[in-house]
């Protein structure tokens, strides 16, 4: 029998340490239904989030300064899976539109309601948001 030469530590976990509580960064991720079940419901009121992709063209840098100056901003990934988020608040209709008109022809763009993907929600929720701009 050949003799040890290195005693393995008393505990081996080849994995990086994970904190007790979620990042923000993976709360903003997670999909709502899902958060509502693990945490409860958020207390937040009625929302519009316009997630886009890099694009090329000259409105690339202005949108990304509309979508920071938003109520709610969250980039994540990189390269080509790069997202830009922005949550607007009904009282943020006019910053909603500006940067709706920035980033609704580019394709990838998604318009979310409460965080949901939510059908005729270029269609029909976001000429509802625009009557908010009549007074």
């Amino acid at each position: 029998m050949s003799q040890r030469t290195h005693r393995p530590p008393e505990r081996f976990w080849p994995y990086v340490e994970k904190p007790e509580e979620p990042t923000a960064e993976e709360l903003a991720a997670l999909d709502p239904d899902l958060h509502n079940t693990l945490f409860g419901p958020r207390d937040m009121p009625f929302s519009v989030t316009l997630a886009f992709p890099p694009f090329d063209g000259p409105g690339y840098d202005k949108a990304v300064e509309k979508a920071r100056a938003s109520a709610e901003y969250f980039e994540s990934g990189e390269g080509v899976n790069r997202r830009h988020r922005a949550r607007f608040f009904p009282g943020d209709a006019q910053r909603l539109k500006d940067l709706f008109e920035l980033v609704g022809p580019v394709t990838g763009t998604e318009v979310l309601i409460d965080d949901r993907p939510v059908p005729y929600s270029r269609e029909l929720w976001l000429p509802l948001i625009w009557f908010l701009l009549l007074d």
